[in-house]
């Protein structure tokens, strides 16, 4: 847990000569921090162990590497692409010294992947396994996907059949992760949806 930081002193320690970046990150992330504590508090009334005080920290800290991305839309003048911001969360938060949070920003990428997708894809990220592991961090990969930061749809809820159709692009496999989550996380919405269809 963080001890002496809390995470909006970490944000605006990176992010306050960048507003734009700024108000971008904290909107996005705290929509997948509500999304995220509310799949968490109902896992742990089917009783799962979720630690929800890491949970918050971790999906508030998820996004904090775009800021070292070139990414101007985002109000971010790094110099990695945008695929990066994983990577260099990671980094950001291991030098803060929260591991734990660090390998949430690293594994949270689409539903995570694998040295082979990053090999055969050509992505610039270093050729290591990073799909999310723990109940946290897929809690937290899986809300992310509901929310997007650009312009066009920023802070509107994605239905799930819209994150289902991007992911068919990445494969059959990728689809399957995610409508597994949702079976976990969020049965009731879904057996909501298939007594209407």
């Amino acid at each position: 847990m963080i001890k002496e930081t809390c995470p909006a002193e970490l944000i605006k320690k990176y992010y306050s000569n960048h507003p734009q970046a700024w108000q971008i990150l904290l909107d996005h992330s705290r929509l997948v921090t509500r999304k995220a504590l509310e799949i968490g508090r109902y896992l742990q009334t089917q009783g799962d162990a979720v630690d929800l005080q890491f949970l918050a920290e971790a999906a508030i800290l998820h996004d904090i590497g775009m800021i070292l991305t070139d990414t101007p839309e985002l109000g971010c003048n790094g110099k990695g692409p945008y695929i990066q911001h994983g990577i260099k969360g990671k980094e950001i938060l291991e030098h803060e010294g929260l591991f734990q949070h660090a390998r949430v920003c690293e594994r949270h990428i689409g539903v995570g992947l694998t040295v082979n997708e990053i090999e055969r894809q050509h992505l610039p990220l270093p050729l290591r396994d990073m799909r999310p592991e723990t109940l946290e961090e897929q809690i937290i990969c899986y809300a992310d996907l509901f929310y997007s930061k650009g312009d066009k749809n920023r802070n509107i809820k994605k239905k799930p059949a819209k994150i289902r159709e991007k992911l068919t692009n990445y494969g059959q496999h990728k689809v399957k992760i995610f409508d597994q989550w949702r079976e976990k996380f969020e049965p009731t919405v879904m057996n909501s949806q298939k007594s209407i269809g």
